[in-house]
């Protein structure tokens, strides 16, 4: 179900979202543009848990003991600190929900302790993600960190190097065929029930993701306003 954006309400300044998609959608770039756009926070859990571990809190310490040994953190941990974190100052107007809720029990979970306004749903073919993240190459100098793409943009001018530091490029493990397919897999076992989740609570907006970066942007913020 597709809503058009004059069926939703006006919510003000105040909003609160959840950005849906597989690896590869974009939807990671389309939070930082919302968040600047709205002047709302982009929250990612990958974000969560390297924050309440570099300060040592003690959620960060429960998370730590999971990723040493090399364990899934699980819901119950990550709804914690997911809630913790959508209580700080800054969310006061809104937030920007992105990598959570993965799953219908974190959804129900969220559901109880605060309201949503949208749900969108950037929605690309499997094969677009496979091809989007296939290509993808990753500087190996950690102090620099630069991501390029080689079926997208940006590409390096050496498929091998790095433009900024000229350090070789290199394939993440979990960006091969093989890899992809499985957490393709994962994404459609687990997380896309959310999209009839949200569709039956009336907030689902649905984004072709397969366009320009700007393009997706525009039909965003035109459905959010």
């Amino acid at each position: 179900m597709q809503i058009p954006p004059e069926a939703f309400k006006d919510n003000g300044d105040k909003m609160k979202i959840i950005l849906l998609g597989p690896q590869g959608s974009g939807k990671g770039t389309q939070a930082k543009l919302i968040s600047k756009k709205f002047n709302i926070p982009h929250i990612s859990t990958g974000d969560i848990f390297r924050k309440n571990i570099k300060e040592e809190t003690e959620l960060g310490k429960e998370v730590t003991s999971y990723l040493n040994s090399g364990k899934l953190v699980p819901d119950e941990l990550t709804n914690k600190l997911v809630e913790s974190r959508i209580k700080e100052d800054d969310c006061k107007n809104g937030f920007i929900l992105d990598g959570f809720p993965r799953n219908i029990k974190q959804a129900e979970f969220l559901n109880s302790v605060t309201d949503i306004d949208y749900a969108v749903d950037v929605e690309i073919p499997d094969e677009e993600v496979v091809f989007r993240l296939e290509g993808r190459r990753n500087c190996s100098n950690k102090g620099c960190g630069a991501i390029y793409n080689l079926n997208t943009s940006p590409k390096p001018k050496e498929n091998n190097t790095c433009d900024k530091c000229s350090s070789d490029l290199f394939q993440r493990d979990d960006d091969k065929p093989e890899a992809i397919k499985k957490r393709l897999e994962i994404y459609h076992e687990q997380t896309s029930p959310l999209i009839d989740y949200y569709d039956k609570k009336g907030i689902l907006i649905i984004i072709d993701g397969s366009r320009s970066i700007e393009e997706v942007s525009q039909d965003i913020f035109l459905a959010l306003k």
